[in-house]
């Protein structure tokens, strides 16, 4: 909510500044140009801090890819370690039955955070 304001804020300053600018006169082309150049200014590094968050975001998708797959590998290892060891059908299906659960518990925790994170953004 905050970050709603403070961007509404900084809206309507910007609208302000521009009106100001409109009604001191049309020979008032050198501080347009100046309040255009900001603009531009501003634009860019708008765009540069969006491209460096796609960066980022790209970034922690790889290594959660990178970590799922490691995760497979200790999985299939820790289960032939199992039957190398011996271990019953019955302790193996509850493992597989523990991984199933801790997925929902994932994508249960995902969904209810979007579900939060829309209702704090939103509203």
């Amino acid at each position: 909510m905050n970050s709603n304001l403070r961007v509404q804020r900084e809206r309507e300053e910007l609208l302000t500044r521009r009106r100001r600018r409109r009604d001191v006169g049309v020979g008032d082309a050198e501080s347009a140009m100046q309040d255009l150049a900001e603009e531009s200014t501003s634009l860019a590094s708008s765009q540069n801090m969006v491209g460096e968050l796609l960066m980022s975001g790209q970034a922690q998708l790889n290594s959660l890819i990178d970590q799922r797959q490691r995760m497979r590998g200790v999985k299939r290892m820790v289960l032939n370690i199992g039957s190398t060891l011996g271990m019953s059908n019955k302790t193996l299906k509850l493992i597989e039955k523990r991984d199933e659960n801790d997925m929902y518990l994932v994508f249960g925790g995902m969904c209810i955070t979007c579900i939060v994170i829309y209702i704090v953004w939103f509203r």
